[in-house]
């Protein structure tokens, strides 16, 4: 009998450890991992993140699997352009993506001759590094390095190729209760500008602000498991950086 007490027990140990981070991560905060170099060289391939759920309200994209439970989005509070957001692709409202907010409802944003214009203003840029490398999927890339300002304040790092492959592009006319994606890594993102597989994020496909990164290593150097490679692959200067 008492061994029988100690298993129920446990198990409702268990039970309510699990609503509770069920409820945390839906609800406050959750750890994110990046996958890809679209947001170098803010954000690196190993930067495990936390993201705070309650910054634009909540949709069923805050909870995990997506259920419908309810439609739209409530306790809505407006993203700031800027914002490093995590969001669920339009293409299959399954996907997580992280890219920096451009464009909102009623923007127009386009790229001429490499520059960025919201609303016909271009986005100041001040060149400040010209022989960076950094990755592009498993290749390095040499690039200029900018440092980018919109009109509210907002500043942060943002990388070119060096001969600039993405000059012109056509007007994009973000639409009512949708938003505009670019990555920092401008070459190499795939974001709002590719219509057919990102596009125009809707409001409800909001799912957090990037606060800051809690844990960062290079796998390409070793896993978490090779401790005597921890002082070349764990990146201890990134532990609890915000994330601007």
């Amino acid at each position: 009998m008492l061994n029988k007490k100690i298993i129920i027990d446990n198990i409702k140990t268990l039970f309510y450890a699990l609503i509770i981070a069920l409820i945390i991560r839906s609800f406050f905060i959750q750890p994110f991992y990046i996958p890809s170099s679209s947001m170098e060289p803010n954000l690196l391939v190993g930067d495990r993140l936390f993201v705070t759920k309650y910054s634009y309200g909540y949709s069923k994209h805050s909870f995990p699997f997506s259920p419908p439970i309810f439609k739209g989005r409530i306790i809505f509070s407006e993203p700031k352009r800027g914002d490093v957001v995590v969001f669920k692709t339009p293409a299959d409202n399954r996907t997580d993506y992280i890219k920096r907010l451009i464009g909102l409802p009623g923007d127009e944003i386009k790229f001429i001759g490499s520059n960025l214009y919201v609303n016909n203003n271009e986005v100041f840029k001040s060149r400040i590094s010209q022989n960076d490398v950094i990755f592009c999927g498993k290749q390095t890339i040499e690039v200029f390095t900018f440092k980018e300002n919109l009109d509210n304040g907002k500043s942060y790092n943002t990388v070119y190729l060096k001969n600039f492959p993405y000059q012109d592009s056509d007007t994009f006319k973000v639409p009512d209760d949708h938003y505009f994606f670019l990555g920092d890594n401008r070459d190499c993102s795939k974001d709002s500008r590719f219509l057919s597989s990102v596009g125009y994020v809707h409001k409800d496909n909001l799912v957090g602000k990037a606060q800051f990164i809690f844990y960062s290593s290079d796998r390409s150097i070793g896993s978490i498991f090779s401790f005597w490679k921890w002082n070349k692959s764990i990146r201890f200067d990134r532990f609890f950086k915000r994330i601007l």
